[in-house]
């Protein structure tokens, strides 16, 4: 709770089905927030994503303990994109933190990032263990490859020195979050947050940080199946796509084109080889060429074909490349002024 001249930060804690950890997860922060975050007040959110354990009641049971806790509840599972936008409206400090109660950062991250973003006045500072100083510990290992390589895909196509997308633990300005029309309801929110961020133009900041699941992995809790680690990775795949659609779009389009230039000079090849060997009677050298072409044909008409085809595919894709580009540009530019004009309101 805000006391003096210091600022409040809001700590927002999105939980679902996490009984086993709870109470010690939030001795161990307010006990380190307490030791090494006296600098700031402290508010501290736990959004119930609709558990289906003991996670509300204990949480409630801990509000007793905690003056500054406060507990919100999701009727059901709304999963962590609506959790992190509850926490956003219902938060009052002058900075918000989004944070995981597995501890898989440890508290040591909230106290730095509240610290950059009093010292830098960025709008957006996020925790990365990618980050050229970061590490990543006891994550398995299949995990941990495709999470890193999802990241970098998604650091080439949005051409941006962020090194990790797919992270929670970030903090922000409130006025910056409040800012954010944001529409994803999952894991995608994160990615969301960056891009939108930077249509908005806004600063933002990476620093290293350690993601280690000693602490969740001491309690035997299971972070995901396979199936959502996968349509975790899928949903990476494709918040790819907002950043830059076109670099798809032309990619295949240039792939396919190159596809029918190879084809194509491997015809035309042959053609110029047949050329002096086949005779016509026409007297003409369009007689001479059509039989040429002929004969080139019935050897290869499926070479025919598949050429034409990759022809009109690539023009097909390269002509998407162009119509996304443009239609991106026209959603940032509305999305931009949306903003800007929501935040004149919001200071009326």
């Amino acid at each position: 709770m805000k006391t003096n001249d210091k600022k409040l930060i809001s700590l927002i804690l999105p939980a679902y089905n996490e009984e086993a950890i709870l109470e010690q997860s939030l001795e161990i922060i307010t006990s380190h927030l307490q030791e090494y975050g006296s600098e700031f007040d402290w508010e501290i959110l736990i959004i119930d994503d609709g558990s289906k354990d003991n996670t509300y009641n204990l949480a409630l049971k801990c509000a007793e303990k905690y003056d500054n806790l406060k507990v919100l509840k999701h009727p059901v599972n709304m999963n962590l994109g609506t959790s992190i936008k509850t926490g956003f409206a219902n938060a009052t400090g002058d900075y918000f933190i989004t944070y995981d109660l597995d501890l898989s950062y440890s508290p040591d991250h909230i106290i730095k990032i509240a610290n950059t973003l009093q010292v830098t006045k960025n709008d957006l500072v996020i925790a990365s263990p990618y980050h050229k100083n970061g590490k990543v510990s006891n994550v398995p290992f299949l995990r941990k490859v495709l999470s890193r390589y999802v990241n970098y895909f998604m650091y080439l196509i949005a051409q941006r020195k962020v090194r990790t997308f797919t992270g929670m633990v970030r903090g922000f300005k409130a006025e910056f979050a409040r800012s954010l029309n944001l529409k994803a309801m999952d894991y995608e929110i994160n990615p969301e947050i960056i891009y939108k961020a930077l249509i908005l133009r806004a600063s933002m900041v990476e620093i290293p940080a350690h993601l280690d699941w000693e602490w969740q992995n001491s309690f035997g809790k299971k972070r995901a199946s396979g199936l959502r680690m996968l349509r975790g990775i899928f949903s990476g795949l494709m918040s790819g796509f907002i950043f830059r659609p076109y670099i798809f779009f032309l990619t295949v389009g240039i792939v396919t084109f190159l596809l029918f230039a190879y084809m194509f000079v491997w015809l035309t090849i042959h053609i110029v080889q047949s050329y002096p060997i086949i005779s016509s009677t026409g007297t003409y050298f369009d007689d001479h060429f059509s039989m040429v072409v002929a004969h080139v044909f019935e050897n290869w008409p499926h070479l025919f074909f598949v050429c034409g085809f990759t022809l009109i595919v690539s023009f097909q894709f390269i002509s998407l490349g162009f119509i996304s580009l443009q239609n991106k540009r026209y959603f940032e530019e509305g999305f931009h002024i949306s903003s800007s004009i929501l935040k004149k309101v919001r200071e009326q």
